[in-house]
């Protein structure tokens, strides 16, 4: 498969105050996002979903990236919507919800964030082994196209690169740090059954972030990729009032 063409950044120029930086997930590719991306630009939002490095030609290339590669994409493409607004949302699904927390810990200005399924704490002892590991063992069998919907199928790596899970746990790693210091609102979307990332995520991030403002939404029919899921109008639904909130 052409994941290349699945992997297309998408951009667009509003009409309204209101801007939205956002981020796909791990192994995945810009399409997990265009729905949002879509919905969002009705709303004549200005909108940036770049590709993150690594992602879109080959799972060996992900274990080349650093966590450092992808912030300084999103920081590229936050200076974009920062030409265009000052009142700029974070929206990321999984390693982008990790990615959304980190942009907002650098930027202050950042208005708010919207975190789905956002990766933040794993209870696994899998993870235990990742640092070593990844020497000896370059993949592991792919994490993608957890959706509930049958009709639906996210484009995504066949395999999970090591390499590349480490550089996700250094990064969640300073994220957790960085929690308490976070002030901007935020809004968490969490599915119910998620086989990729445990609950305890969302409500580490919850109970730990520094925002007086913050919000736990539970999903009732979707999976891992919610913005590819059932639930996908509600999460465009109350993303959008969120962000008209605080405008």
């Amino acid at each position: 498969m052409d994941l290349e063409k699945f992997n297309q950044p998408f951009s667009h120029i509003g009409n309204k105050n209101t801007g939205v930086l956002l981020i796909h997930g791990f192994t995945s590719t810009t399409s997990s996002m265009m729905f949002l991306a879509q919905q969002f630009s009705g709303a004549d939002f200005h909108i940036e979903l770049p590709s993150l490095p690594g992602h879109g030609t080959t799972w060996q290339n992900l274990n080349k990236t650093r966590y450092k590669d992808w912030i300084a994409e999103l920081q590229k493409s936050l200076q974009i919507l920062q030409f265009r607004t000052s009142n700029i949302y974070v929206c990321g699904l999984s390693l982008g919800g990790a990615l959304a927390l980190r942009i907002a810990q650098l930027n202050s200005e950042i208005s708010g964030i919207i975190l789905i399924n956002n990766a933040c704490k794993f209870t696994h002892p899998k993870f235990w082994f990742v640092p070593i590991i990844r020497f000896f063992i370059p993949s592991t069998p792919a994490i993608a196209s957890d959706i509930k919907d049958p009709k639906e199928k996210e484009i995504a790596y066949d395999r999970t690169p090591t390499n590349g899970v480490y550089q996700m746990l250094r990064l969640m790693k300073i994220v957790r740090k960085n929690l308490p210091q976070t002030k901007q609102p935020v809004l968490i979307f969490k599915s119910k059954e998620d086989h990729v990332i445990p609950r305890i995520s969302a409500l580490y991030t919850l109970k730990k972030i520094g925002s007086s403002k913050k919000e736990l939404i539970w999903l009732e029919n979707s999976y891992h990729v919610a913005t590819m899921d059932f639930d996908k109008e509600l999460i465009a639904e109350k993303s959008i009032e969120f962000m008209l909130s605080w405008n």
